[in-house]
């Protein structure tokens, strides 16, 4: 076994590597960016290394600069993690070259299935079903379109290096087509360095099912399971779950069997994944294999009991499997959501920010237990608008799947985060959707359940105002009712802190600002009985707070009001209230009169604003063009992936305040009609 282990990434997956390698007494060194400076990843490994810029391309892209620095160490293997250089067969090979082990496959396996069009090609020789479409190399545009016409639409255009949903696009109409292309085009070419596609029919309510493979270089090559990762938005994994639900024993054995010849067949060493779509008659078809760890992993370490980042590692160094076919057993069911700093209800649009708060479940952490979290970030870091913004995996293990969900909802009830958007609220409603509750899966589930996974926002109800107020009274010092200041005898009326005032009486004004519409709390003490008024009359008011994980910042709290009990957590930050409570967060501003005496009303009414930071790459109208409500103005980018900036209402163009190539922030005006 090597001493000293090179992660080549970031994040929650070179912490991960990390823990493992710590366990087994391996020295490990972390590469970093100047965005990751100060992050987790550099500070749970033994040494760091400086790459470069924040961009990918500037850093942890640099294949030249990683190799430098395992020579530099002593590195004597490079774990690639997933993304970025982990499926570079050119990056693999020259880590062979310079006499360092790559944990992963051999380059010449990489290079088999890292083309979609040429793993299909392969597949398709070796009698694995297909999905009908083009994987040719003809990538002329109007050559494509004359295929995906005669495949039928819809169709489903992918990039053929690509992963992770990125370069993507499904087209309903022929009329569509070469717009979609040039957009799933660009976003390859970004993402991966290749501009090349292919088309596939697009399937019908599709489950999404992969199998684990490991494979050494012995012989030896086993298949742990599949798992279920058709929850899916925008293409990419929202749950992952293994076992799949339904999977019978003979399908599970026909698709891992598929799956170890699918390895065989191009060499593999090490963990893959194949990546199989099936329909709801149990026909699968081979979609791609990806030849490295996938982001899902702990939830087939949850329910094998195997470490697989160590099985990567004991691979790497030569050494044969843990475990044969007829060793491995399933234990229970795992669920993995993962955290994302994202807005469900714009679009999924990524969120950047600083995590002023964030509070989790008790837990294992890149380790199995009932509740597992794996993450990259810590409370303070920043959300960065050029990685992947997910900041946890919350994953749990239960005897089986009715009760993985409930462990689910109830970790993601403890999962609080503040300073920036996040998918947790989205991610409750989905563990209580009756769809998901009863296994009704399919890659379409969450936009076929829009109305309930992403309902309009409803007013805050009268225990969720009382516990922001209450949060602001304990702020202020204000003791709970009928205690004395910490640390001070009872008898002392100077030490009280329970709203005494002359009179006998205390009142307190409070305006909360609830989605636009201003709701008036106000807190009242009368001969020691406390009441709190939300417009239907005063009634009887108790609250009790405890710790919390940031006592500066956030507040639990027990609150009784008119006899009725509620408990939360509330984050006071910036004038806002996050109160969070029944498995999802209720943000309320504290109105300021004399901040909102400033506001201007100048605002442009009609003005496109951007909707997250990002770089402007394509732009399609000018000034004095006549635009149609739903009609393309302008494309960004952000964190790799492209998101088109449509006209909200019919007009003219009054003007384009940026160019292509120009950076802009959350909120910048891009277009004004007219």
């Amino acid at each position: 076994m090597f001493d000293t282990l090179l992660i080549a990434n970031r994040g929650e997956i070179a912490c991960r590597v990390a823990a493992t390698a710590r366990r087994m007494g391996i020295r490990t060194v972390a590469v970093y960016s100047d965005a990751d400076a100060n992050a987790r990843h550099v500070a749970a490994c033994d040494q760091a290394v400086y790459i470069g810029g924040s961009e990918p391309r500037a850093s942890y892209l640099r294949a030249d600069a990683i190799l430098q620095a395992a020579r530099d160490t002593g590195a004597g293997a490079i774990h690639p993690g997933y993304g970025f250089l982990s499926e570079n067969e050119a990056f693999a090979e020259a880590a062979e070259k310079a006499g360092i082990a790559f944990v992963g496959p051999p380059a010449s396996a990489i290079a088999a299935m890292g083309s979609k069009s040429a793993a299909k090609s392969l597949m398709e020789k070796a009698g694995v079903p297909l999905v009908p479409g083009y994987h040719g190399d003809n990538q002329d545009p109007q050559f494509l379109k004359t295929q995906a016409d005669a495949i039928g639409y819809p169709v489903l255009i992918k990039a053929s290096a690509g992963g992770g949903g990125k370069g993507m696009r499904v087209v309903e109409s022929s009329g569509a087509f070469l717009d979609a292309l040039a957009s799933c085009q660009r976003e390859a070419a970004s993402s991966f360095g290749d501009d090349r596609v292919l088309i596939e029919r697009y399937l019908q309510k599709p489950r999404h099912i992969e199998i684990q493979v490991f494979a050494d270089t012995h012989g030896n090559c086993v298949y742990l399971f599949e798992r279920d990762c058709s929850v899916q938005r925008r293409h990419q994994k929202v749950i992952e779950e293994a076992p799949a639900p339904g999977m019978t024993e003979e399908r599970r054995r026909a698709m891992g069997e598929a799956a170890v010849a699918a390895a065989r067949a191009v060499g593999y060493v090490g963990a893959g994944t194949v990546e199989f779509i099936s329909e709801p008659d149990g026909r699968f078809y081979f979609m791609e294999m990806n030849t490295r760890l996938q982001v899902e992993h702990p939830v087939t370490e949850m329910i094998t009991g195997h470490d697989l980042v160590e099985w990567q590692l004991r691979v790497a160094a030569g050494q044969p499997l843990p475990a044969r076919q007829e060793d491995l057993r399933i234990n229970g069911h795992a669920i993995e959501a993962r955290i994302y700093a994202e807005n469900p209800e714009k679009g999924f649009l990524p969120s950047i920010g600083t995590l002023a708060y964030l509070g989790l479940p008790p837990h294992t952490a890149f380790a199995n237990g009932e509740i597992r979290v794996d993450g990259g970030v810590r409370m303070g870091d920043t959300i960065t608008p050029f990685y992947d913004p997910m900041i946890a995996k919350l994953i749990v293990h239960g005897a089986d799947r009715d009760q993985a969900r409930a462990r689910m909802l109830q970790a993601l009830a403890q999962t609080q985060a503040v300073g920036v958007q996040t998918n947790v609220a989205f991610l409750s409603r989905l563990m209580k959707d009756s769809a998901f509750a009863a296994a009704d899966l399919d890659t379409g589930l969450i936009e076929r359940q829009r109305a309930t996974l992403l309902p309009e926002p409803e007013a805050a109800s009268a225990s969720t105002l009382a516990l922001a107020s209450a949060a602001v009274l304990v702020r202020q010092g204000l003791a709970q009712p009928g205690q004395q200041a910490a640390g001070k005898g009872p008898g002392d009326p100077w030490d009280a802190r329970d709203g005494w005032r002359l009179g006998n009486q205390y009142q307190r004004h409070l305006q909360w600002v609830d989605n636009g519409e201003t709701r008036r709390v106000a807190v009242a003490r009368q001969s020691g009985a406390w009441t709190l008024d939300t417009g239907a009359g005063p009634q009887a008011f108790l609250w009790r707070s405890h710790a919390s994980a940031n006592p500066n910042l956030a507040y639990g709290l027990r609150i009784t009001l008119e006899g009725h009990e509620s408990a939360g957590t509330v984050v006071l930050h910036a004038d806002r209230a996050y109160v969070f409570g029944e498995g999802g967060v209720h943000v309320l501003d504290l109105y300021d009169a004399l901040t909102h005496s400033q506001d201007t009303q100048g605002d442009h009414g009609a003005g496109l604003a951007a909707p997250m930071p990002g770089k402007i790459i394509s732009i399609s109208v000018k000034a004095g063009d006549t635009v149609e409500k739903g009609q393309p103005l302008l494309v960004m980018e952000a964190m790799k992936m492209e998101h088109t900036i449509s006209a909200t209402a019919d007009g003219k163009v009054a003007e384009v305040f940026y160019g292509v190539g120009d950076q802009v922030t959350e909120g910048a005006e891009l277009v004004a009609i007219e």
